[in-house]
């Protein structure tokens, strides 16, 4: 699944190309797309047809086109986009072909570019929520804040996560304690750290957890400097260019190259159905306890 840097350049993209725009036209394939959206695809047809889209926003990983009252549709509702492992929001010039794996399109009443939902693994979808008071569906009410929030607090975050006896890797992957940060931007901040990521939270100081999560948001701010960390073709922006951050990665996907800070080779673990890569002199695994 794409991480903040990556949802966060989809999100500036259809903020330029579909905000202030009524939706005309709406054609979903198949019934994958719409099946997180409990009434159906054809209700989601008719909730979207009409409606005006006042915004896009994003908590962490997930993404949100908000909308005004439709004909048909509620008042203060959103379309949740989960891109799943490759989701594609692409703005295109209507009547251009139709690229593979397409699932959805948003046909707009200006006539102008078309908005296509393309998902090649079929993981993602789409699916319409009421906003709460604050303006998150309630689809994603149970995401924590992410480290881009205004609202987000490094001091509470780092007390909440202290009191977690997990490995600090999992704690900061748990998207109910801080959102967007996935296995990528995981691996670059605790090596910019110091830190393995098997350390128990619970044994790191509050101050090594605030700059922890300082360097996750250095390190994410960066990366969507340079659009994202693409890998292939999958993770693009809604032009359908990739990002060039895996470039500067310094620790995910290094296995067996140079530590950039001290020269050791850099070393691959395995961690739950993933894997995690640090370097084994500033990375140092922490000692079990006796038996």
């Amino acid at each position: 699944m794409p991480e903040l840097p990556e949802v966060e350049v989809v999100r500036r993209g259809l903020a330029d190309h579909v905000v202030d725009r009524t939706v005309a036209q709406v054609e979903l394939r198949g019934t994958r797309v719409a099946r997180r959206h409990l009434p159906g695809p054809d209700d989601l047809v008719r909730q979207l047809t009409g409606s005006r889209i006042t915004g896009a926003h994003r908590r962490g990983k997930y993404l949100w086109l908000a909308s005004a009252p439709g004909p048909l549709g509620p008042p203060d509702h959103g379309l949740v986009v989960h891109l799943g492992m490759s989701g594609q929001m692409l703005v295109s010039t209507p009547g251009t072909p139709d690229p593979r794996h397409l699932h959805a399109r948003l046909g707009f009443a200006d006539d102008g570019p078309e908005l296509r939902f393309v998902d090649q693994r079929t993981f993602g979808g789409l699916a319409w929520s009421p906003l709460r008071p604050d303006g998150v569906p309630e689809a994603v009410g149970h995401v924590a804040l992410d480290p881009f929030d205004p609202a987000f607090d490094d001091r509470a975050v780092a007390r909440e996560i202290k009191r977690r006896s997990s490995g600090i890797k999992r704690v900061l992957l748990d998207q109910r304690v801080v959102s967007g940060i996935g296995n990528i931007y995981a691996d670059e901040a605790l090596w910019r750290a110091r830190i393995h990521g098997e350390r128990p939270a619970s044994s790191l100081t509050k101050p090594a957890i605030e700059r922890l999560l300082g360097h996750a948001r250095d390190v994410m701010t960066q990366a969507l400097g340079e659009g994202g960390t693409s890998f292939d073709a999958l993770y693009v922006n809604v032009n359908g260019a990739s990002g060039y951050f895996d470039r500067s990665l310094a620790a995910y996907g290094q296995e067996g190259r140079p530590c950039p800070r001290c020269g050791t080779l850099m070393r691959r673990e395995q961690f739950m159905n993933r894997s995690s890569t640090s370097c084994p002199r500033c990375q140092p695994r922490p000692r079990l306890p006796r038996a």
